[in-house]
């Protein structure tokens, strides 16, 4: 019998970490969901800024982040200043600002493209896996373990389910873009 629930899992797994990637794109408001990828030296292992620092907005346009040992503002500023996020730190030796600035017309359309490529890769993922879970089903029936109709009817679920859950994809994203375009 084809079981179509572990390949529906990594599917929907393939969309949450969508959502996660979605999370560290700054859309004009503070969020330290922004940090989440940043990564510092601390004590020779790489580590999360969280882990390091404590993380607050205290506006709705700036982040003050304030670690944990004094020594730790000049690495956190290093590594914020290495990352892609665009955003200068304003470090006073015992916390570091970060200001978010509203984002131009221009930088919101970037975004939104960015969003549609997160997108389209997570689609892909998901297409991939249902050929996974096609070549199961398949490799079922020539074992002779589910019938031609079996094989019908598993091919229809997983469409069905692919296509449930790229809808979930597109609207993902177009959540996301209407976040970004938001001023």
């Amino acid at each position: 019998m084809f079981e179509m629930k572990p390949f529906e899992e990594k599917m929907k797994k393939s969309i949450a970490v969508l959502e996660e990637d979605f999370g560290t794109i700054r859309v004009g408001r503070a969020s330290a969901k922004v940090l989440d990828k940043i990564t510092v030296d601390y004590y020779g292992s790489p580590t999360g800024i969280e882990g390091v620092a404590t993380v607050k907005a205290t506006d709705a346009k700036t982040l003050l982040i304030t670690p944990w040992e004094a020594n730790m503002c000049k690495e956190i500023e290093k590594a914020i200043l290495a990352s892609d996020l665009g955003i200068t730190p304003t470090n006073d030796g015992k916390s570091i600002r970060l200001s978010f600035p509203s984002l131009t017309e221009e930088r919101r359309k970037e975004l939104t493209k960015k969003t549609a490529k997160m997108g389209e890769d997570c689609k892909v993922a998901i297409r991939n896996i249902r050929r996974e879970a096609n070549d199961a089903a398949k490799l079922l029936k020539k074992n002779s373990e589910i019938t031609e109709d079996d094989l019908k009817s598993a091919e229809k679920t997983i469409q069905d389910v692919t296509d449930k859950l790229i809808k979930e994809v597109d609207s993902a994203v177009a959540r996301k873009d209407k976040e970004i375009m938001e001023i």
